[in-house]
């Protein structure tokens, strides 16, 4: 685990628990082209938590590309993870990511402290380099200064964030004199998840990250990840996210879907318990079944509560 700076609580409610933990990807209610229901998504929300997810996770979503083929959760990641944690209560709340290339870093910094400390500490963020085209020039971005943008803009957060009144330069621009960002976080820095590969090294990520988010793998693909990346960071987390249809038979074979599968909760029971064993740490769960309250009662009962 990193420095007690950075375990905040929602990272501790992901990460200490000696085990795979589990999250729940917005939109819950599956309308990731429109504008989805806000009450529907708070009350999946609250459900997830009373049924035992650790983790909600937003996306951050810029603009909608329908080439991509979905705008996360629609809503922007900031006021919208602010209106879940009013209504929830100790569950983390995750960026799944914040594309840090078309953000700029101190509004970042103050808008992700400030959900912090409204959550009591929940919040962890997935930082990502973006992967949608179109965004660059509409932020008048270069796409191949994203690796670049991407270590300069985790530099200036953590920067900000432990110190008062700094003085950092960057792509972004200029902080200096007296000009400080406030508020500070819960803790002294909030833990930070590259996402992907984010366009730096395997050994950058091990050294500036406080764990690493994944997008679905193959099994034999994310075992061999894993070993690399103890190899290569020790006990720091690692996390993927995985697509889960359950089967109306308990003992259905899988079928491949987009980032995941469609299976009985007998093979998604095994299949999780695999992942353990080889050392995942927190799988963020996309359920595609039509009743979402359902599915994540089932999950959370079938699979959360027998690993």
């Amino acid at each position: 685990m990193p420095a007690d700076g950075h375990e905040n609580a929602g990272y501790r409610r992901l990460f200490e628990p000696d085990g795979l933990t589990f999250g729940a990807g917005f939109p819950l209610t599956g309308a990731n082209r429109s504008t989805p229901d806000i009450e529907a998504e708070v009350e999946l929300a609250r459900h997830a938590e009373a049924v035992g997810f650790d983790g909600l996770w937003a996306r951050d979503v810029p603009t909608y590309w329908p080439k991509f083929g979905d705008a996360g959760q629609t809503f922007d990641t900031w006021p919208w993870l602010s209106h879940v944690a009013a209504r929830t209560d100790n569950i983390a709340l995750g960026t799944s990511s914040v594309v840090l290339t078309l953000r700029h870093p101190l509004h970042v910094a103050k808008s992700a402290a400030t959900v912090d400390r409204l959550s009591d500490g929940r919040l962890v963020l997935g930082v990502a380099s973006g992967d949608r085209d179109p965004e660059y020039p509409a932020f008048d971005v270069d796409r191949e200064e994203r690796g670049a943008l991407f270590r300069e803009s985790v530099d200036a957060l953590r920067t900000v964030w432990r110190e008062e009144f700094p003085e950092l330069e960057g792509r972004w621009g200029r902080l200096e004199g007296d000009l400080d960002v406030v508020p500070k976080p819960t803790t002294e820095t909030i833990p930070l998840l590259p996402t992907g590969n984010a366009r730096q090294s395997q050994e950058w990520i091990a050294d500036h990250g406080d764990g690493w988010l994944f997008y679905h793998l193959p099994e034999s693909t994310l075992e061999s990840y894993l070993a690399e990346w103890r190899a290569a960071a020790g006990d720091k987390p690692f996390a993927i996210a995985v697509r889960v249809e359950l089967a109306d038979d308990r003992t259905a074979d899988p079928e491949p879907l987009h980032l995941g599968f469609r299976a009985g909760v007998e093979w998604f029971r095994d299949y999780f318990r695999r992942l353990e064993t080889y050392g995942l740490d927190h799988a963020i769960i996309g359920i595609q079944n039509d009743d979402r309250e359902a599915a994540l009662a089932t999950f959370a009962d079938e699979i959360i509560d027998d690993l």
